[in-house]
């Protein structure tokens, strides 16, 4: 059993990082905890890396308005419908109905409502496809003839943020208080947008961090090739990556990149210290079970050591564009159709279980850092594939990529690679071709 460090009653966050500068006598045995936590998703050497994934849908009628959680054939009744092959439900204090699941996948609902697949771990590309296929055409059953559909989009077609109802659960109605006191931006990702998130295992503490670091220098061009946002607010986008800008200014606190994620020397004591340095927004209280505050974790959990499943809950109070949990979630891709989220899985499978790839992508970003980082989303969304990006033109960046991660994929996987490896080629995006359509 790994032991815990003892802190001293001197122990307190830095004024940096904006805490009250009180003491926190637990804050050693809060980092001990959480990096505990990290390092339980550690493999073996010998295990086969497996890659999870999520996808989240937006429900609309025939004529692309937006279906909400209550009312006649509301996304309440969709869960409803969907029991009979997800039996486990979970529901609020009230009884609302919030998700359905069954072994290897979870039904759970966004904040205004998107219906989300969690799915895997997956060792084989073909089951999460029949996965994920499954799912849509069951939703496709039961959705057409009522005059509704699913879409897989990275932003609401026709609808604005404020307009979308709040489904009812407390922790959104929390969230939506918090962000909307920084700026418009976060209700808009809690409301409006919708993603496609891929998860990787890890074999070592320093496998993690490889890939941690990687990932997050990888996503500007994850977002890039995964752009499938034409619409913006209810009208036609008037830049590319619409969720790169919508998580620029959501919360600085917990998004974007963890700070110092890109550096060498990060550890996962840094990361322990940055979550326990982010205000909480869900507090643990005895009356409502959840509440709202201000306070940062460290804060919250002074005096006492995190238990699992509050370090739990605090890791997902993050939303860094790579989070990490007992595995690492890779998060900037726009909703994706499914053979385009199979792809997009397929290419982060060939990089991150190759080790040849790894080394490659060593090279290929050892001098990216935050200052590169952000400028290079900035670039994106202004120029697209005519960007350049780490200092090189981003679409040849894109081709290497691809290539390296048609490489690492066994030679009866690399198809799945295809749909978005030819958008790639072709140096357009599906948020492109829709607005080509018209």
């Amino acid at each position: 059993m790994k032991k815990t460090a003892t802190a001293t009653p001197a122990e307190s966050a830095t004024d940096d990082a904006g805490n009250s500068g009180r003491p926190q006598p637990a804050r050693a045995s809060n980092i001990d905890a959480i990096v505990s936590y990290f390092e339980s998703g550690i493999i073996g050497a010998d295990e086969p890396g497996e890659v999870g994934i999520e996808l989240e849908h937006t429900i609309v009628r025939n004529d692309k308005s937006p279906v909400s959680y209550h009312g006649p054939h509301g996304v309440e009744w969709l869960l409803g419908q969907l029991k009979e092959d997800f039996p486990k439900t979970t529901c609020d204090p009230e009884g609302d109905l919030l998700g359905v699941a069954r072994p290897g996948e979870a039904v759970t609902i966004e904040p205004a409502a998107q219906l989300e697949l969690s799915a895997g771990p997956f060792k084989t590309l073909e089951a999460a496809r029949a996965t994920f296929e499954a799912f849509e055409n069951k939703l496709s059953e039961m959705l057409a003839p009522v005059g509704q559909q699913v879409l897989t989009e990275g932003y609401h077609p026709t609808a604005t943020a404020e307009s979308l109802e709040l489904i009812p659960k407390r922790r959104y109605q929390f969230m939506n208080l918090y962000l909307g006191n920084i700026g418009p931006f976060g209700p808009r990702m809690m409301r409006g947008s919708a993603s496609t998130q891929v998860s990787i295992d890890y074999y070592s503490v320093s496998d993690c961090l490889r890939k941690l670091r990687l990932a997050f220098a990888l996503v500007p061009l994850f977002s890039l090739v995964c752009d499938n946002s034409p619409a913006f607010e209810g009208k036609p986008r008037t830049h590319q990556l619409v969720r790169t800008e919508i998580w620029q200014h959501c919360d600085p606190n917990r998004c974007g990149l963890v700070p110092g994620a890109l550096d060498h020397a990060f550890n996962l004591r840094r990361y322990a210290e940055y979550l326990l340095d982010t205000p909480a927004i869900l507090a643990p209280c005895r009356k409502e079970q959840w509440c709202y505050s201000e306070r940062t974790f460290g804060e919250i959990y002074a005096e006492r050591t995190m238990t699992r499943g509050e370090v739990e809950h605090a890791v997902s109070m993050l939303f860094n564009d790579v989070r990490l949990k007992t595995y690492i979630e890779i998060r900037p891709a726009d909703a994706l159709p499914i053979p385009y989220v199979i792809a997009y899985a397929a290419l982060i499978k060939g990089l991150f279980y190759h080790e040849e790839n790894l080394d490659a992508l060593d090279e290929l970003f050892a001098h990216v850092d935050a200052d590169a980082f952000e400028k290079a989303k900035d670039e994106l969304m202004a120029c697209g594939y005519e960007a350049e990006v780490y200092g090189r033109p981003v679409a040849s960046l894109v081709d290497e990529v691809m290539a390296l991660g048609r490489r690492g994929l066994a030679e009866n996987e690399r198809a799945y690679l295809e749909p978005l490896a030819q958008l790639a080629a072709q140096h357009t995006t599906l948020a492109n071709l829709t607005e080509l359509q018209g």
